[in-house]
This record gives structure tokens, C-alpha cells and sequence, in this order.
């Protein structure tokens, strides 16, 4: 006798991974649930990606204002007012809620309000109702939530990337912890709409694992945008008069109105009964998953950041569709997570694809690496001084493009182009042969001629 199920899918988490797979899966006639405890939209839409990129656009006009005096323009003393931003993006995101909640209803999915945990290999349970359904299929795809580390004293006094969004008045002065995309972003956000920024980070550069030079150009770039401040940590947080008062692992304090703690993220399996079915976390805390996204139990799947993977919404988008394409629409399909084009919102915005150069040495041997540094056109007249970096990197023994970085205007517009060429194997040939289109920054790209650095594995030539 075989056995019967309530649904064919049980969707856990309703982010972008999850949306899309109930979304994919139930057109190809699978009968879907799909749970949220919060708001569907997931990390990106609702407290992400897209309410941090308006903030990111609001900041930029403080730039625009000021150039546009080299142009001819007057402009009157501009005036910025958070509450004004704060309220249109809001219901930007809420607009964007609705949509999510209206494409997943008219797919046929059933959406339930409710927090849901797993029972066992095809049971889950809807903590508010204590209702459990059967499915013959669950798909795990919870996201992760940002931590407040080091845990060090008054931590509680500090705000994460989830509450900034809650902030009813624009700090004065803000600290920032923290050296990867969300700390970087914010901190170019508050420093652009005029609060004082402070921006900490352990190490010595910002961006851990993107290409070297990207990642000194950022620094000079924001150490002159706010107070940027390497290689010290966070030793302490107090109430002072006025605000907070942080404390140095150097001996110095700041006293600020905001303490935003941005150094890392953990996938939200706490409680979800992962460990009654014998999926055990890895290091990380992380759900272990094969290409397919198959975890150790074959009827429990895993898409997006609780699988720490690649963590970005492009990435679970894919790996929810091909999940879906996969069990239910007859179609293997796994996601290749080695060429992934991204970009950091930063001002000045970074745009990359494939290997920065010291990786792209290792696992090639002999590069050639061509690079433009330039003033932008714009700041010609603006007098900003600002400048664009580009750099192509070249596998000589097959002339291939495997990696390109872009540090200056709309870089992420620009590598979502290249990444296409990159993806499909382009060569250096192949730019070269590419008609320029003048006058842009980005037609550096096609018409670098002479390597700048020609690298070769240790110990040869």
C-alpha cells in the first residue's frame, strides 16, 4: 500500500530560495505549502538587498548635488529627511510583500502565517496550531540571521543589519563593525546622508577574498569618505552621556548615538528538528547538501544561506529552481557555484567576476593581468577626486578571461554584462575584438592592450 501525503512539497521559509521553488515546483503540478513565520520576501526583500539599495541610492545624491555645480547647475542648500525615506522605503517593501504573496497564490501555493519545524523524514508541524502535515517532500529554506560577535561587554547597546531598518531618526554618529559587504555598504550609506561614520574592522583591508588592489582602492576611497579605522577590534560597549561610548582594542573611545554590529551571519536552524532526523550541521552550522541540494535524509532538500553555500538571493533564487526542476519537473539540474558575478554597494560601488589575481595564479599558473586606473569623465568637470580601477585577468595557456574587477560608477551593472562573456568562456581575443563603445568608462575593458603584470607559478621563468 503506498503512502498518501497532504502535499507533494512542504515549503519551509519564504525568502527568495523557497518562493521560488513552491513557485516552479507547483507548475509543474505539485500540490505546495509553503510556511512563513515572518514576511514572505525573505532577507533580501523585507530587510535586505532592496530596502539597503534605495538607502543605498539616497546616499548617492548627497554626490550628485555637489557635482552638479561643476556642471553649471545651481543648486540650493540640499536637506535630507530620513523620516521621508524611511516611510517610502517601507511601503516600497511592503508593495513588494504584496507581489511576492500574489505570484506564490496565483501558482496555487498555499501560504501559511505560521512558524513550521520537522517532525520526521516527511512530517512537519505548524507551531501555532500545533497542526501537523504530511509531505512527501520538504524543502528547507530558512535563510540565516546576522549575530552580534565578538560578544564582548554592552553588546546589547549595538543594532544588526536587521534592526537599522527600524531606526526612526538618522544617527548622528554611527560606529560600524565589521569588514565584509554589509558593514562596507552600510557604512557608505550613513557616511553619504550625513551622519559621522566610524568603520572597524580586525583586519587589514576591507573584503576578505576579493582582489587585493579592489580591496585598496576601497580603503583609500572610504578613508577619506569617514573615519576608517583598520586592524582594531571592539573591546567593549556603555552607556555614556549622549550616547554610547565604545571602546578600542587600542586604548581610544568614541562616544557615538549608534553601534551597528555587521561581522557575520548564521543559518536559523535553532529549534527546527533538524537533529530529530539525523541531519547533523557542519561546522558552520550549516545543512549539509550534495550538488542537488540533497541533504542526508532523501526526502528533506536545502536551498539558500542555511546551507552556506554562496550566500546571495541570485544563488538560492537558482538553487530553488533547480531543486524544483529536479523533483518535479523531470529535469536533473544542479547549480554551478564556482562562476558567480556579484557586486558590493559600496560608493565607490565594486562589480566582480571569477578569480582575483592571486587566486586566479594558483590555479592556472601563468597569468597576464591588464589594468586600467583612471579619472572618470564625470569628474573631470565635478572636480571630485575619485578614480575607476579595472582589471582583466588572463590565462595565458588558453587565452581565457577568468576573472574581471571593477571598482568605480554602476560597477554592478557593468559585470552583470561581462559576466555573461566570462561565463561563456570568452577570451582575451574575443574583448579585444569587441567594438568600444565611447565615451564610457567601461570600454577600458575592450581596449586594454598591454599586460600590466604578467604573473608565472613560483619557481618558473
Amino acid at each position: 500500500m503506498s503512502e498518501t501525503y497532504d502535499v507533494d512539497l512542504f515549503v519551509i521559509g519564504g525568502g527568495s530560495g523557497g518562493v521560488r521553488a513552491a513557485r516552479i515546483a507547483a507548475g509543474y503540478g505539485a500540490k505546495v505549502k509553503l510556511a512563513e513565520e515572518y514576511r514572505v520576501g525573505g532577507t533580501c526583500v523585507i530587510r535586505g538587498c532592496v530596502p539597503k539599495k534605495l538607502m543605498v541610492y539616497a546616499g548617492r545624491f548627497a554626490d550628485e548635488f555637489e557635482d552638479a555645480a561643476g556642471f553649471g547647475w545651481t543648486v540650493e542648500p540640499p536637506r535630507f529627511d530620513w523620516g521621508v525615506l524611511k516611510r517610502r522605503r517601507d511601503a516600497e517593501v511592503t508593495r513588494l510583500e504584496g507581489i511576492y504573496d500574489t505570484n506564490l497564490m496565483r501558482a496555487g501555493v498555499e501560504i501559511v502565517p505560521q512558524r513550521a519545524v520537522i517532525e520526521d523524514a516527511h512530517t512537519v508541524r505548524l507551531t501555532g496550531t500545533g497542526e501537523r502535515v504530511r509531505a512527501k517532500v520538504i524543502l528547507v529554506a530558512v535563510g540565516a540571521h546576522p549575530v552580534k560577535e565578538p560578544a564582548v561587554p554592552g553588546m546589547e547597546l549595538a543594532i544588526t543589519s536587521n534592526e537599522v531598518f527600524e531606526l526612526e531618526s538618522l544617527p548622528e554618529r554611527i560606529l560600524v563593525v565589521g569588514g565584509g559587504y554589509i558593514a562596507v555598504e552600510f557604512a557608505g550609506v550613513f557616511a553619504s546622508l550625513g551622519s559621522r561614520t566610524t568603520l572597524l574592522h580586525r583586519g587589514d583591508r576591507l573584503l576578505r577574498g576579493f582582489d587585493d588592489e579592489i580591496r585598496d582602492a576601497l580603503g583609500e576611497a572610504y578613508g577619506k569618505r569617514m573615519d576608517l579605522r583598520l586592524c582594531r577590534t571592539l573591546q567593549s560597549l556603555e552607556r555614556a552621556e549622549g550616547g554610547i561610548r565604545a571602546r578600542l582594542d587600542d586604548g581610544t573611545e568614541i562616544v557615538v548615538d549608534q553601534v551597528l554590529v555587521a561581522t557575520g551571519r548564521r543559518p536559523n536552524v535553532a529549534g527546527l528538528g533538524l537533529d530529530r532526523v539525523g541531519i547533523a550541521l557542519d561546522a558552520a552550522g550549516a545543512v549539509p547538501v550534495d550538488a542537488w541540494s540533497r541533504t542526508a535524509v532523501p526526502s528533506i532538500y536545502a536551498v539558500g544561506d542555511v546551507t552556506d553555500r554562496a550566500n546571495l538571493t541570485p544563488i538560492a533564487i537558482r538553487e530553488g529552481h533547480a531543486f524544483a526542476d529536479t523533483v518535479f519537473g523531470g529535469r536533473e539540474t544542479c547549480v554551478d557555484h564556482t562562476l558567480i558575478p556579484t557586486a558590493v554597494f559600496s560608493t565607490p560601488e565594486i562589480g566582480v567576476v571569477g578569480h582575483n589575481e592571486d587566486v586566479a595564479r594558483a590555479v592556472y599558473g601563468e597569468i597576464e593581468v591588464y589594468k586600467a586606473r583612471f579619472r572618470p569623465m564625470k569628474a573631470t568637470l565635478s572636480g571630485r577626486d575619485e578614480r575607476v580601477l579595472m582589471k582583466v585577468i588572463v590565462d595565458c595557456a588558453s587565452d581565457r578571461v577568468v576573472g574581471v574587477h571593477v571598482l568605480g560608477h554602476d560597477a554592478g551593472e557593468i559585470i552583470q554584462a561581462v559576466g555573461i562573456a566570462v561565463t561563456m568562456g570568452a577570451t582575451k581575443a574575443d574583448f579585444d575584438r569587441t567594438i568600444a563603445v565611447h565615451p564610457t568608462a567601461s570600454e577600458e575593458l575592450v581596449t586594454l592592450r598591454v599586460p600590466a603584470v604578467t604573473k608565472r607559478p613560483v619557481g618558473v621563468g
